[in-house]
């Protein structure tokens, strides 16, 4: 098996960077410049001056993203500082410009305040169609991605929370169809109520599931244990745990349909995945080592199971999401990303399976689906539209 670790070592010595800025504009003689830059550049800066909106038709504005972290919680290596996170970065950058067509921009911030990243976020955000946080460590990540959205007119989307919901979220729609059961009439159980997992809670929560069980490492969230929750973990447990119920995670599991893991290794066993009910469904995505292993799972009778790896069927990937969103955003200027652009993004990825097609080992499209970029992109832009957001 290839050691990856070691060729991308050498690979990112010899690229120097995995993104480079390329000229659009012929700039060969003297007439090339006094059209590209000096004197005729003037006209464009004139235009924008008395309508900024102007910048869309005369600059990259309409098809650039910044992705910013400040190299808090990069991958599973947490807290490794702004010039670690670069390479991170860069990636996303190359997966916005390969799957979407867009311009992305790396840049991370030596400080952690959040009102400072806030700040200075507010003060770059003139240059970009839109801005896509990047392992910002939760519960900071939530306030800063809330404020940036109040306070700027572009889209600001936090990947790492609603990515990875957005995809899960399409497994589901399809998984359920595949098993023919409905989402109000299905238990959940989500372990992770940080980041992804609130935003997991939420998307199942619009999209209909009947109850909600959430564990974060003392257990089940409850109403009557609020005073020990952060403000994530407040509102996740005022949508979840229907009747304030006090359950193991063993307990809460004999009642479940689905279990959707993005905390920690091992969370759950064989043994407690049979005791789920019918047609179990399970998406396990702590990464590298999932709560629990596709071989596991299957094992103790899950119908349908994915995890965030390539090695094995169902792999839940941001990729399905993030580029294809973005590019249907910045088609129509859309001011901000919602939940209801989200659920119909979630909604552009199942469609892509066909009743035909669609199979234990095939509820999410594979990454490399040419189709998929394109029909979030129209799902979110008419979306958009829809709800009054978009600016053309």
């Amino acid at each position: 098996m290839a050691d990856y670790y070691e060729i991308a070592l050498k690979k990112h010595e010899e690229w120097k960077g995995k993104i480079s800025v390329e000229l659009k504009a012929p700039l060969e003689n003297k007439e090339d410049l006094s059209i590209a830059y000096t004197p005729g550049v003037a006209q464009p800066c004139i235009e924008i001056s008395k309508n900024k909106d102007e910048a869309y038709k005369y600059t990259w504005k309409g098809n650039i993203v910044a992705v910013v972290s400040d190299g808090t919680a990069v991958l599973g290596l947490g807290d490794i500082g702004p010039e670690a996170a670069l390479p991170v970065m860069e990636g996303k950058a190359a997966l916005f410009k390969r799957f979407a067509g867009v311009n992305a921009i790396p840049i991370v911030l030596d400080t952690k305040d959040p009102k400072e990243i806030i700040e200075t976020i507010k003060r770059i955000a003139p240059t970009f169609g839109g801005i896509n946080l990047e392992d910002i460590s939760a519960p900071r990540c939530v306030e800063i991605e809330r404020t940036l959205i109040e306070e700027l007119d572009i889209p600001v989307f936090h990947d790492d929370q609603h990515g990875t919901a957005i995809v899960v979220t399409s497994g589901i729609m399809n998984a359920l169809k595949l098993v023919g059961k409905k989402a109000e009439n299905c238990t959940a159980v989500i372990s992770g109520t940080g980041a992804a997992g609130s935003s997991v809670i939420k998307m199942m929560k619009n999209l209909g599931i009947a109850n909600i069980y959430a564990f974060n490492k003392e257990g089940l969230l409850s109403k009557s244990e609020m005073e020990n929750y952060n403000f994530v973990e407040k509102e996740v447990a005022e949508i979840t745990n229907n009747e304030n119920e006090r359950l193991t995670m063993a307990e809460a599991m004999m009642r479940a349909d689905i279990f959707i893991g993005v905390s920690a290794p091992k969370v759950i066993t064989k043994e407690m995945v049979s005791t789920m009910k019918k047609d179990a469904i399970i998406f396990a995505m702590a990464n590298p080592e999932p709560e629990i292993t596709y071989e596991d799972a299957v094992a103790g009778g899950a119908r349908v199971v994915g995890t965030g790896r390539s090695d094995f069927p169902n792999q839940v990937n941001n990729v399905l999401a993030f580029p294809g969103l973005f590019r249907g955003a910045l088609d129509v200027r859309a001011s901000k990303i919602t939940e209801e652009m989200k659920l119909a993004a979630a909604e552009g990825i199942a469609s892509l399976i066909s009743d035909e097609e669609l199979s234990e080992e095939y509820v999410i499209p594979n990454a490399f689906d040419p189709r998929v970029a394109e029909v979030v992109a129209k799902a979110v832009a008419e979306k958009a539209k829809e709800q009054g957001l978009a600016r053309i």
